[in-house]
């Protein structure tokens, strides 16, 4: 890699900080952005027509936005007047300083990453304690919490069936950051495909019933979570309703 080419890097190295979006992310990401549509829409239709090359003060704020989002995304504490002054150099530094500015923010985002960690398995402990005490709420040997809002009668499923459900997920603060409600359409999936914290509470509910579920880190996404949908030890809520236990694929042709 040339010299250029990493200082392109360095410049931009915020924004391109490598992490994984799993598939629920991009949904909750869809979902959330609905009610934007409208604007992104006619941003896009303004982006089609002919316009004048940029100015450089147009660049350089447009780069300055792409940059603070990332640095609000990572939850880094900058000192933005070395900021300015590393965008200023970066065309003059070498290989071996853009390595270990690549470090520095390696390390920065590994500390935000275990101190937001730490917070939130506080916030999960306190939280927990408290709703273990409320009426109606019941708590498994392995942590799991679940309150009973309607009681089915269909059968219990095991964690080799398929089951088909509606549900909203929410984090603590309220946040809901997935809902088959709002996207319209019941899920289907099979129980031994699912975080810990599912399965066990699934297979409490008869068909037809729907519950809440308080699920602890440690049943859920634990200590990685899912970049940028749910945080490192979150305690996941969710409202589930299980609609039914889905027939073995040719089950239903071999009773015709």
């Amino acid at each position: 890699m040339n010299k250029k080419m990493l200082s392109i890097i360095a410049v931009a190295a915020l924004a391109v900080i490598p992490f994984t979006v799993s598939c629920k992310k991009q949904e909750t990401a869809d979902a959330a952005a609905a009610s934007d549509g409208a604007k992104v829409e006619a941003a896009n239709e303004e982006a089609t027509k002919e316009l004048p090359p940029p100015t450089k003060k147009e660049i350089g704020y447009a780069f300055g936005i792409m940059m603070g989002t990332s640095l609000k995304e990572f939850k880094l504490d900058v000192d933005y007047s070395e900021l300015m002054k590393g965008l200023k150099e970066a065309g003059k530094k070498g290989d071996a300083d853009i390595a270990a500015a690549q470090q520095v923010l390696q390390r920065a985002t590994e500390e935000a990453h275990k101190k937001e960690a730490a917070e939130n398995l506080a916030k999960e402990t306190e939280f927990l304690e408290k709703n273990a005490k409320n009426e109606g709420v019941k708590t498994t040997e392995s942590g799991l919490q679940y309150e009973v809002i309607t009681e089915g009668t269909g059968n219990l499923p095991v964690d080799t069936d398929t089951v088909k459900v509606h549900y909203k997920g929410m984090l603590l603060d309220g946040t809901v950051f997935d809902s088959s409600y709002d996207r319209g359409n019941p899920v289907e999936f099979p129980l031994n495909a699912v975080i810990a914290g599912w399965k066990e509470g699934l297979q409490l509910m008869k068909a037809g019933s729907k519950y809440k579920l308080y699920i602890p880190s440690k049943i859920g996404y634990g200590e990685r979570g899912v970049p940028q949908v749910i945080p490192a030890n979150s305690t996941l809520i969710f409202e589930v309703e299980l609609l039914e236990i889905v027939p073995p694929a040719g089950t239903e042709k071999a009773a015709e």
